[in-house]
């Protein structure tokens, strides 16, 4: 199956999507292609293989289930030969995948169910010739290694849950700023209301407990309205 942007000018940016749901990359597809990225998904790790020697895609990116060929043997066996940027596609209870997948040689962990936003800057900076560039984030002493889905606190290393690793990369992404209940859904769950305020107040003890965040003053809570996670300059 293939489903292409489009336009036929040879500098648009190519994706090949390796995914056992071929509806998942339908909806991938008709994100990107609005965005001018031209699509190819399969739905094993074989065809994925075939695909990746054949199209030279830009980017791939494969899901952490994989059929057939999975997904880590298939990062094994892409990076003998490429050094194109290989996604992996994690969900709840694939933090194991993660771990081999990167080991392997995978590029990064995106979130699955996929959002367009957090793809494209992927697919636009290989489309251009861009080196795989390391991504840290900082807060105070909490460093979080996008790439190498890695938290360390004050050089401690750290591991956290997918989706509390979704969760503190959104809130350090907006540092200092009120983020809403309603935000955390959209962008963390990437529902709008299908997540209950409890789910993310839940979520929010259990990362501040990791972190070590006994007084609450790195993530605070905004009474009725969110959360907000503060640099150390901004503590009271």
């Amino acid at each position: 199956m293939v489903v292409a942007a489009n336009g036929d000018a040879p500098t648009v940016p190519t994706l090949l999507v390796a995914d056992p749901d071929e509806e998942v990359i339908h909806e991938l597809a008709a994100g990107l292609e609005r965005e001018g990225v031209v699509v190819t998904g399969v739905t094993d790790g074989a065809q994925a293989l075939l695909q990746a020697g054949a199209l030279q895609p830009d980017v791939v990116l494969v899901g952490a289930t994989l059929p057939t060929i999975g997904a880590v043997e298939f990062v094994r066996a892409v990076r003998l030969s490429r050094s194109v940027p290989v996604l992996l596609g994690v969900g709840e209870g694939h933090a194991e995948q993660a771990v081999q997948a990167l080991a392997a040689g995978a590029s990064a962990c995106v979130a699955r169910p996929y959002r367009v936003l957090e793809l494209l800057p992927f697919i636009q900076a290989a489309s251009h010739g861009g080196a795989e560039t390391r991504k840290v984030l900082t807060v105070g002493g909490v460093e979080l290694d996008v790439n190498a889905y890695q938290v360390r606190v004050d050089g401690r290393a750290v591991h956290l849950p997918l989706r509390e690793f979704e969760l503190l990369h959104y809130l350090m992404r907006n540092a200092d700023r009120t983020v809403t209940r309603e935000q955390i859904m959209k962008h963390v769950w990437n529902s709008a209301d299908g997540t209950s305020t409890n789910t993310i107040a839940v979520h929010v003890k259990r990362l501040r407990a990791r972190l070590g965040d006994d007084d609450d003053q790195l993530i605070q809570t905004v009474r009725g309205v969110g959360y907000r996670l503060i640099t150390p300059s901004q503590v009271c």
